[in-house]
């Protein structure tokens, strides 16, 4: 496969993933600041925060983190190469250069969930009093974009690419916003455990759409078990290990290493470095490890390798021949 089309789906997974990761932060957080008593104060910061990108954000904002500002940061800033239109709009280009290599009912999916987004921009939805209706619809739309590629699209490189991409755009977002309730939410001594600290930690479950899976493994709600779920378990497909193991898989179906024993390039030894930690590690471990350290290191090497599968697969290496004269 092409290295430039091999960009483009695996881009193409992410950003998708991204739109559809931010469209349910948003929905939750609004759920959750309709739940809060009277008196506390909704919190929106917290949102930028998982994105990294609060230095962005202050620059065209300022310092206030209006419910109204951060929506429209997130959802439909042009400025801001994450935003929903923008995620969106980057997938639809990246599908559109390698429309041979996704299937007909895919695209006209997502070229609709362009113009969808692109018309709510035009009729400033961040200024209604109630927008859930328009994320949950982005999500609904994405999840059917999603169906429909699984049962449309053919399992070659490009499939797995695609998988690829989505599988650690996850990840990623998983971890950033664990973090976030750990180190910026976490309540004071005389708050845990009230209905307050319940409905952060339901928050969280459901912004990714953990909650009703949760409570049939564990039942009550408890920091630890949160943590563990999130992060280690085998089953839930928005878990860190799920998430890594499924892209350790792609990462064998693309290379061709289906033993499942050893690595065959730098990049599959270093993704299948990340899941046997998560494997072989405890909710525990993590706790006295710290939280925080501990989702930044993982994010931290989330990112390098993402880097060498850039290194791997996607750049363009010149291939320049040595021309001797007929002399020498």
């Amino acid at each position: 496969m092409l290295s430039r089309v091999a960009d483009s789906l695996f881009w193409l997974g992410r950003y998708i993933e991204r739109a559809e990761n931010y469209a349910r932060f948003i929905e939750v957080n609004f759920n959750l600041s309709l739940d809060l008593p009277p008196g506390i104060k909704e919190q929106w910061k917290p949102l930028i925060t998982i994105t990294g990108d609060i230095a962005i954000y202050e620059s065209l904002y300022g310092q206030k983190y209006s419910r109204e500002e951060v929506i429209r940061f997130l959802t439909f800033d042009k400025d801001y190469e994450n935003s929903i239109l923008q995620s969106i709009e980057k997938a639809r280009e990246n599908a559109r250069i390698i429309r041979e290599s996704i299937s007909r009912e895919a695209w006209e999916n997502l070229n609709n969930l362009y113009f969808y987004v692109k018309n709510a921009a035009n009729r400033r939805v961040w200024t209604k009093d109630d927008p859930r209706e328009f994320f949950e619809n982005v999500k609904n739309r994405i999840h059917i974009l999603y169906g429909l590629a699984y049962h449309t699209e053919s399992r070659t490189e490009g499939w797995y690419f695609n998988n690829l991409g989505q599988y650690l755009e996850r990840a990623d977002k998983t971890s950033r916003i664990l973090d976030v309730k750990y180190h910026i939410l976490l309540p004071s001594v005389s708050e845990i455990g009230t209905p307050i600290d319940y409905l952060h930690w339901a928050a969280l479950l459901k912004s990714i759409g953990a909650f009703n899976a949760y409570k049939h493994v564990y039942g009550r709600i408890a920091p630890e078990f949160v943590l563990e779920f999130s992060l280690l378990n085998n089953y839930f497909p928005r878990s860190a290990l799920f998430c890594i193991s499924a892209a350790d898989k792609c990462l064998r179906e693309i290379s061709g290493n289906f033993s499942n024993r050893g690595f065959y390039n730098i990049t599959e030894k270093k993704l299948g470095a990340l899941r046997s930690e998560l494997e072989y590690t405890d909710v525990q471990e993590i706790i006295d490890f710290g939280v925080h350290e501990y989702m930044d290191q993982f994010q931290s090497k989330l990112n390098k390798i993402s880097n060498v599968i850039y290194e791997q697969y996607f750049e363009i290496v010149p291939n320049f021949t040595s021309q001797q004269t007929a002399e020498e």
